[in-house]
């Protein structure tokens, strides 16, 4: 659809002819939007020559990013990640480019000239392919 910001996040198409479609935007997704492209979507789509099922949504708000957009449009916010080998980090989405992810994480790190560690923001890097999940994380 012309004019929008929106993303595809995911799209699957069943042997039985059920068409998901997943979209994000950097302000939020609404119903509205949802079925605006669901309207789209059947107009090009001629029911006489396929019978199908259509479902287009929004990506949740506590679902695992699944592509590169959804990290840059959150970067500045809590994330969680989920590394492969169980490790589960919270802390600030700092960056993303084309081969992964930057977030800082609170750790105790040890000054120079200091007797205590003091709680600092560590920046720590991830490949995309070494994390299980990410995701945003909502704070109550």
């Amino acid at each position: 659809m012309a004019g929008k910001e929106y993303f595809l996040v995911d799209l699957s198409v069943s042997a039985d002819d059920r068409i998901v479609v997943v979209i994000d935007h950097a302000e939020g997704v609404w119903i509205e939007d949802c079925a605006d492209l669901s309207r789209y979507i059947e107009s090009q789509i001629s029911r006489e020559e396929e019978d199908y099922e259509l479902e287009v949504g929004s990506a949740g708000l506590g679902q695992p990013f699944r592509v590169q957009r959804q990290y840059e449009i959150h970067i500045g916010q809590a994330v969680e990640t989920q590394t492969l080998d169980g490790r589960r980090l919270h802390g600030t989405l700092l960056a993303a480019d084309d081969e992964g992810f930057e977030i800082g994480v609170m750790q105790k790190v040890k000054e120079e000239g200091k007797k205590r560690p003091v709680l600092q923001e560590v920046p720590t890097r991830f490949r995309y392919d070494e994390v299980a999940y990410t995701k945003y994380l909502i704070k109550v």
